[in-house]
């Protein structure tokens, strides 16, 4: 453009140049949005609440939830508040058991696992644990790791049990945890077995929860039936009318590196105490352990029917701990 050009056809190209400027900026915009897997707003109140709590749980305010940091203090505090709220009561006189961690530069030494009793029709002795972990990552080079599939998800599938057994209750006592420190090493779920609330030999059988809410592979799986043979036809019958798929495996002895998830996540303290435990969990995704493990990644339909099949599996191990104990088949 030269000084001699007339100012109308100089401002009738600055115009078109902002024009152009602002259609490619929105194209990025759309590109972006469309990148990011997106799914219809559920319309019943059940799945609602499930994708409320999700989005709670995960959120930024939360700070990716590393263990011994401000953010899963005041998740721990959020956790607490719901477990109130639905009338869930602790075992002792607090939710809240420390749980000592190793040190990291940011971080206390201290955290905490939460743990809450539903009592059953029958209460004392044989108890289940239904267990998931609330930490995650935190934040890193500025970005928080959300961990909303990790694991945000199994988190809001315990308060969801809570509220059902507190309605509905199963035969036997159930304890549901939320695990401190996983991610670092399993430090809550070692603490928990070392010193539990209740005596270790009622401690029938656990039920672990770790990464249930993705639908990227389709399925959930149930690993751990290769330890305990007892227990697959257990799940099996929990199958009858779920709502998703549900495969077995990656619990193989002779798996290759990164398919056995025995020792994989929480259950692998029970294991080896010698409890029997079946681990429910999704395989890897694109965002496992990244920044984009985010609740809008999460097909609220496939999530429910996840949490379904959990108290469909938590009623029939009721059923199998009874005849465990009484010794009928």
């Amino acid at each position: 453009m030269t000084s001699q050009q007339p100012r109308e056809q100089v401002s009738v190209r600055f115009f078109t140049m902002l024009c152009c400027c602002a259609m490619v900026l929105a194209v990025l915009a759309f590109s972006r949005a469309s990148a990011q897997s997106t799914f219809p707003e559920p319309t019943d109140q059940i799945t609602r609440q499930l994708m409320q709590r999700l989005r709670a749980l995960s959120a930024d305010s939360m700070e990716g939830r590393r263990a011994g940091s401000e953010g899963s203090r005041r998740a721990r505090r959020w956790i607490v508040s719901e477990l109130q709220a639905i009338g869930a009561s602790p075992v002792g006189r607090a939710f809240e058991y420390p749980v000592r961690l190793s040190p990291r530069s940011g971080t206390d030494t201290v955290g905490a696992n939460i743990v809450a009793r539903i009592p059953g029709r029958t209460p004392g002795g044989a108890t289940i644990v239904v267990s998931a972990h609330y930490d995650h990552l935190g934040v890193r080079e500025g970005q928080v790791y959300n961990g909303a599939d990790d694991d945000a998800s199994g988190c809001v599938a315990l308060l969801a049990l809570a509220e059902r057994l507190r309605r509905s209750p199963i035969t036997h006592d159930v304890l549901l945890v939320f695990f401190d420190a996983e991610e670092a090493g399993m430090f809550g779920s070692r603490a928990f077995v070392a010193a539990p609330p209740v005596a270790l030999s009622n401690l029938a059988v656990n039920l672990s929860l770790d990464m249930i809410a993705r639908q990227d592979g389709q399925a959930l799986w149930v690993s751990g039936t290769s330890h305990y043979p007892a227990l697959r036809p257990v799940a099996t019958r929990a199958m009858r009318g779920a709502g998703l798929s549900v495969r077995f495996g990656h619990d193989e002895k002779f798996a290759k590196p990164g398919d056995d998830w025995t020792n994989s996540s929480d259950h692998a303290a029970f294991h080896a105490k010698g409890i029997p435990f079946l681990y429910l969990g999704v395989e890897d995704h694109a965002d496992y352990h990244k920044p984009g493990d985010d609740a809008d990644k999460v097909d609220p339909t496939f999530f429910r029917a996840a949490v379904d099949f959990v108290e469909a599996l938590l009623r029939e191990l009721d059923g199998w701990v009874g005849t465990q104990r009484t010794g009928t088949r």
